[in-house]
């Protein structure tokens, strides 16, 4: 669901054909039948932007039929958590909204507390008030017939899926989900998945073997680009952006430093001020010191309250709210919802910076359709960049497996890998403050630890042991000693006082003394697959986080023919456990006082069904689109998530059941091209398979607005038009909905003028500026169109 793997992720789905060999079955639900779709035992369709809808079905079903996995349920999840009298949930709203501020007040949704601050629980989930039953509250409105309504999915078919993917939740049972872009491109986006994670906790899904929620990435190094904080709100390795009300490094690290009165939990995060602080040291190295707070004020703060995503600084580029931009490895002017305004936001630049491998839309913004170059004042630089294979250094995959990459090629010409395009922009600028004695706040880059080159160029082995840090002076940590430039062997080790650095506290253990864990390429014979000596894995080369939930309280597998761990009396063998400690329960059945609870991330030491972090809900609510092809929401008169964003501009425009724009339109990849297609897009060979841009629509419709298969037609939404080729196919479907057909067409996004010539224009012209209020990631998967004939 929300997944094309067949198509998109091919690698990957090589090992669902391995499983479906031994007897696995694949559900795929999609708006459109896809090559996964052709693969699977069982297929339906949903129409785009009402998951929550079709997958809040299914909470209804596992329920009152009694296929959760109670053991799990009750002893590894909150459900058995009681809630305070304060919260409530009415008609599509959660206790504690604002209206006027359009967000939740969260402290609505807190537990009932004990003598000792721990939430009360009732293990036997029967308390009208515990988190189960309000869950079961919550969903018993989602129906067959309501849910049938909304989706389009036929109610036999919903019973089927709901049936097959139900019959996981028992112990010798596995499922999964791979997801993509197709659950989070929403307004609900988030709880698209959080949908998700509340079925495999509801069927004990989670931390086992063929388990898990699984994120297919859009690229292969997404995961580690985020690990290493690619997005504003978080540092590397997920810690926080500080808020400017922030003021010292102690305020920041109480802030995020969760406490836990639970003797049983391990609360991870209680190990914040240690990571932090040997994040700031390797940042600065000797300049930041504990009299100095470690170099924290010399970093960016976040102001309180203040977005700083994609579609914000768009929007702030688009009022001329900053001078300079650098586009480093993307292409903005295709990529980014709403394009038409992005392309605009580009001209009220100073200067633009375009570090790619090809020119595209982005640097070539002022020559495309409708600029008037004479009129446009940016000034545009292009910084050629070698491609992936001709640098050396690591990728982070789907699966956390971060894996070494060795060089292949010299680039070409002038491109220059990105670490020394980046070192020698640094060293100028450094420079550049140096000479000038009047600089305002030079500290932050005069400071900055720099020392990742070797004769003169960029050193990506220095690099990744910087990632996993050093021991700055000999020491003494849980009973080893170490010598000053040790590399740290685990992020166990680190410290908050400035004797250790790490630039990502969760890579610490990938580049050790014993060398490169990354490079590592050992095949395992035998087992379930872990490939412990295969590359590195975070956390500490950990291959399924949360594994302590696939054993029982007594240490054994839920499943013995596919154990992840197991304690074999005095410890875990298998992969590396999510923490050392011994089962919850001794073989005579009593506590453990020696043992933690098993997600030890979280604060109580349990998986989080009631989801109290969520900035639009604790459980997922089915919203409308933005954009959507209805007037009524038929589980609640709230017709859209209440908590999204919108933007205010001349060319922010919404239109929902406007006659003038009937169909719903989506967007996805094909094989043959990448992303915006810079690199795809130049290569002959796979310009010949998909030549431009077109447009997949039902024979129905085709029908209807007098359509033949390859003629050109238009593609019209409120922002922007794209001409494209008519694909006439049976793989789309007019769907029911609420007793009226509702049609969807779709389109790939790969494509954009400057090349080639007449391959036609990207897809987001048509995409609006909204997003998910937790992310801010757009809605480029559901939004309101029209097609014509030209």
């Amino acid at each position: 669901m929300g997944s094309n793997a067949a198509e998109n992720h091919p690698i990957s789905f090589k090992w669902v054909n391995e499983a479906m060999k031994k007897g696995a079955k694949l559900i795929s639900v999609d708006p459109k039948f896809t090559r996964t779709s052709s693969k699977a035992d069982f297929y339906t369709a949903l129409r785009s932007g009402t998951d929550i809808a079709f997958l809040g079905g299914m909470i209804k079903y596992i329920i009152e039929n009694n296929k959760f996995f109670k053991e799990y349920v009750a002893d590894y999840t909150n459900a058995s958590f009681i809630l305070s009298d304060n919260y409530f949930f009415k008609d599509g709203i959660f206790s504690g909204f604002e209206p006027q501020t359009g967000k939740y007040n969260k402290d609505a949704w807190a537990f009932e507390k004990d003598t000792q601050g721990n939430p009360k629980k009732d293990v036997t989930l029967e308390n009208p008030r515990c988190v189960f039953q309000l869950l079961k509250k919550h969903y018993s409105r989602y129906d067959l017939q309501t849910v049938s309504d909304t989706t389009g999915t036929p109610k036999e078919d919903l019973v089927s899926v709901y049936e097959m993917y139900s019959s996981t939740g028992q112990r010798e049972k596995a499922g999964t989900i791979m997801y993509a872009m197709g659950w989070t491109q929403h307004t609900v986006g988030v709880q698209n998945i959080r949908t998700m994670a509340i079925i495999q906790l509801l069927l004990g899904n989670m931390g086992i073997a063929g388990g898990g929620v699984n994120a297919l990435r859009g690229e292969s190094n997404v995961q580690g680009s985020t690990d290493h904080c690619i997005l504003y709100h978080i540092w590397p390795g997920y810690l926080k952006t500080p808020k400017a009300s922030l003021a010292s490094l102690a305020g920041y690290n109480t802030k995020y430093t969760p406490k836990a009165n639970d003797p049983l939990s391990a609360n991870w995060w209680a190990n914040y001020p240690k990571y932090s602080v040997s994040l700031l040291k390797s940042f600065f190295g000797d300049k930041g010191t504990e009299a100095n707070d470690f170099g924290y004020n010399w970093l960016p703060k976040l102001d309180d309250g203040k977005s700083y995503s994609w579609l914000d600084l768009f929007d702030e580029m688009y009022k001329g709210s900053f001078s300079g931009f650098f586009a480093w490895g993307q292409n903005p002017a295709c990529s980014g919802a709403n394009s038409n305004k992005t392309r605009q936001a580009l001209t009220k630049l100073d200067w633009l910076v375009n570090v790619n491998i090809f020119d595209n839309e982005t640097g070539s913004f002022w020559k495309g359709p409708g600029m008037e170059a004479e009129k446009i004042k940016t000034e545009v630089f292009m910084l050629p960049c070698a491609v992936s294979v001709e640098k050396e250094g690591s990728i982070t995959n789907s699966g956390r497996w971060m894996q070494w990459r060795y060089k292949a090629a010299e680039p070409p010409g002038s491109a220059m890998p990105d670490g020394e395009i980046m070192t020698k922009l640094f060293e100028k600028v450094r420079d550049l403050y140096r000479k000038d004695k009047d600089a305002v706040f030079p500290e932050p880059v005069l400071n900055l630890k720099w020392d990742y080159t070797s004769a003169g160029r960029f050193d990506p082995h220095k690099l990744a042991k910087e990632i996993n840090g050093y021991f700055l002076k000999d020491i003494t940590v849980n009973g080893e000693s170490f010598k000053k430039g040790d590399l740290v062997p685990s992020f166990v080790y680190l410290q908050a006082d400035g004797s250790t650095s790490s630039g990502n506290w969760l890579y610490c253990n990938s580049y050790t003394n014993k060398g490169n864990m990354s490079a590592r390429r050992k095949k395992e014979k035998a087992g379930i697959g872990l490939n412990l000596e295969w590359s590195w894995c975070w956390p500490l080369n950990r291959r399924i986080i949360y594994n302590r939930a696939s054993v029982d309280k007594y240490g054994k597998p839920w499943n013995k023919e596919t154990p992840v761990i197991q304690w074999n009396g005095s410890k875990w063998v298998g992969d590396v456990p999510d923490g050392g400690w011994p089962p919850m329960l001794n073989p005579d059945g009593t506590p453990n006082k020696k043992s933690k609870h098993p997600f030890i991330m979280k604060p109580e030491g349990y998986a989080r069904i009631f989801g109290s972090g969520m900035a639009d809900g604790p459980f997922p609510e089915h919203y409308e689109p933005l954009e959507c092809p209805v007037e009524k929401n038929l589980f609640s008169s709230q017709l859209s998530n209440p908590t999204i964003p919108k933007y205010t501009t001349m060319m922010d425009t919404y239109c929902t059941c406007d006659p003038k724009y009937p169909f719903v339109g989506t967007t996805y990849r094909v094989s043959e091209h990448w992303q915006t297609g810079i690199m795809t897009r130049w290569q002959p060979w796979l310009l010949e398979a998909q030549p431009q841009l077109f447009v997949e629509m039902s024979t129905e419709l085709a029908k209807l607005k007098g359509i033949k298969n390859g003629e050109k037609i238009m593609v019209i939404s409120s922002r922007g038009e794209v001409k494209a080729t008519a694909l006439v196919t049976s793989r789309f479907k007019p769907f029911t909905i609420q007793g009226t057909v509702i049609h969807q067409i779709g389109l790939p996004w790969h494509y954009g003028w400057v090349h080639p010539k007449d391959g036609g224009d990207s897809a987001n012209l048509l995409t609006p500026s909204t997003g998910d209020p937790n992310t801010r990631i757009p809605e480029t998967k559901a939004f309101m169109v029209n097609v014509k004939k030209i």
